[in-house]
């Protein structure tokens, strides 16, 4: 009896089940929706970096017309007071206690004030999206991996990631605790002084001449940020340790859906804080900077996202557009109510100026 011809031919081979990622594997057909997040940090990045660029130049030409014996046509751009915290946190505790806003420095507590407020709301976003001493970190971390570790970075271990990173509370508990004591009389005398009114062109001497022992430990800082990511800004910034601590207080934060996790890992080798993401629920971290970078890395749809107190997921571009709104609308209140601009003189900065011996 002669079999019919199809039932000679050979079984077709069973249809492919659906791709489920697992260590690393992801769907072809998903690409990461946030995937430029780094991209446009850098853009940020480098924006505001090059608008302090501006800003120096702007001030040196201030400060050299201020030293000379001509006239002073060259105004003093008050973003320069970034640069001058312990002022911001005296003028800040001054004005606690008295509702008057620094006349000589107004800008430098906007600026404390606003970024305070930007880690109240959106974690350290700050840090990661602004200051350009986390520009310079992530700089190094670049030419590092591209260096030095080309396959993975090393990880600090857990029992010296801890001690290390107490540095950077014990010296905001040092400012503090030292603010704390001065008496309201000696804020007000120092805030009035010719060296609190001469620390803006103090700084800038320190950044065109500085010392041997300077260059060391800032040579010694860079090398070690190629061996340890960002280590300053994790281990010894009082600023960052600042902002850290209100940051507990934001409603937003990374959340992580364990069901959606592929435990590939992308997100913790992502962190440039080297938080253990691929195990929390939720990002609840002082070190957690809203860099976002954990997201953009996840290979696994809808895995990382940011939540509000628990409630649904969030845009993570929800993170540096409340930080950077923030900022801005900081420093335009502040211009439009006169909390921007010194009501000093230029006169009074060029007599602090010789007054200090600055030339």
């Amino acid at each position: 009896m002669s079999t019919p011809n199809h039932e000679l031919l050979p079984e077709p081979p069973p249809a492919p089940s659906p791709a489920v990622p697992r260590f690393g594997v992801t769907p072809a057909r998903w690409t990461n929706p946030h995937r430029l997040l780094p991209r446009v940090r850098w853009a940020v990045q480098i924006a505001y970096l090059a608008f302090l660029a501006l800003v120096g130049l702007e001030f040196a030409r201030f400060v050299s017309q201020a030293t000379s014996d001509g006239p002073l046509t060259v105004s003093r751009p008050p973003a320069v007071e970034a640069f001058l915290p312990i002022a911001a946190l005296l003028g800040l505790k001054r004005f606690l206690l008295t509702r008057y806003w620094d006349e000589v420095h107004p800008a430098g507590l906007t600026i404390l004030l606003a970024a305070l407020a930007t880690a109240f709301l959106a974690r350290k976003a700050f840090c990661s999206w602004v200051c350009p001493v986390g520009t310079i970190s992530r700089a190094l971390e670049w030419i590092g991996r591209r260096t030095l570790w080309r396959r993975r970075w090393p990880a600090v271990p857990r029992w010296l990631d801890l001690p290390l990173s107490s540095l950077k509370y014990l010296l905001l508990g040092f400012f503090v605790w030292t603010v704390g004591q001065m008496p309201l009389e000696a804020i007000e005398g120092f805030l009035r002084s010719p060296f609190n009114t001469a620390a803006d062109a103090k700084m800038l001497l320190f950044f065109r001449h500085p010392g041997t022992m300077s260059l060391f430990v800032i040579g010694a800082l860079a090398a070690l940020s190629l061996v340890v990511k960002h280590f300053w800004c994790r281990y010894l910034c009082p600023y960052g340790a600042l902002l850290g601590v209100a940051s507990l207080l934001s409603p937003l934060s990374v959340r992580r859906d364990p069901d959606a996790c592929n435990d590939c890992r992308a997100c913790t080798r992502a962190c440039p804080a080297e938080i253990p993401v691929h195990t929390r629920l939720r990002v609840i971290s002082t070190e957690c900077t809203g860099c976002m970078s954990c997201v953009a890395a996840c290979t696994t749809p809808d895995c990382l996202g940011v939540t509000r107190k628990g409630a649904r997921a969030l845009s993570p571009w929800l993170v540096p557009a409340v930080a950077l709104s923030t900022l801005l609308g900081f420093w335009a209140i502040a211009r439009a109510t006169g909390f921007w601009e010194t009501s000093l003189p230029a006169a009074a900065f060029r007599f602090a100026y010789r007054l200090m011996g600055i030339e």
